[in-house]
């Protein structure tokens, strides 16, 4: 269980099935194992739903029972039946708003698709629990997306939401999304494509943000 929550950026794993190790639920739980991880975002749409469900029903007791929100993308179906804590949308402000006054607080509902800041501002205005600033699977290049940045910075100045913001391939890239003021930094090739074990890199990244990720203000 995560007792003390660190005063800073917070890791947000990234679990996509387009990216090989990320497909194994037991790589997925030794990453929980590292050490601090806010939440857990497990990829659908890249497998049939009986595969994906069976993989998110292998990790989802785990998971929680170690304290971590598990938020499953795109399928409210899913999310029922494997008794996840949320789900993640990239569909649409119409869609997100349906999803926060269905739920009405019972499940996370994060919100995901923004490329620009009146996007991002039109999400928003539906009051997800988090905005996710990137694109599942494109997480390639060792550093964050320059965009990912400066809209995170943006958003972490003027808007209460919380937001996640992507990284890149590369465990030093979370230094960079910490800088901008978001609260989570998101993680998938890092942790689960790199030469360390998954459990390894999320220690490292853990290490890394008591470093040098700025801390929150006291409410």
């Amino acid at each position: 269980m995560n007792d003390e929550l660190p005063n800073r950026c917070r890791l947000v794993l990234v679990a996509d099935p387009k990216k090989g190790g990320a497909m194994e639920a037991p790589r997925v739980l030794d990453a929980l194992s590292g050490g601090d991880v806010a939440s857990l975002i497990l990829v659908g749409g890249a497998v049939e739903d009986a595969e994906f469900q069976k993989y998110c029903e292998a990790i989802v007791p785990d998971a929680q029972a170690r304290g971590v929100a598990v938020v499953i993308s795109g399928d409210s179906r899913i999310v029922g039946r494997v008794g996840a804590d949320g789900i993640h949308l990239e569909t649409g402000k119409a869609d997100i708003d349906a999803a926060v006054r269905k739920h009405d607080g019972r499940l996370i509902v994060g919100a995901g698709g923004a490329k620009t800041r009146h996007d991002a501002l039109e999400l928003g205005e539906a009051q997800p629990d988090y905005i996710f600033f990137g694109r599942f699977g494109f997480d390639a290049d060792p550093a964050p997306h320059p965009r990912n940045l400066d809209l995170a910075r943006w958003w972490a100045e003027i808007v209460n939401v919380p937001c996640i913001a992507q990284g890149g391939s590369e465990i030093a890239s979370a230094e960079a999304v910490a800088a901008t003021g978001a609260e989570f930094v998101a993680l998938s090739s890092a942790i689960f494509n790199g030469t360390m074990k998954p459990s390894e890199a999320v220690a490292a990244v853990n290490e890394l943000l008591d470093r040098t990720a700025p801390r929150f203000e006291d409410e």
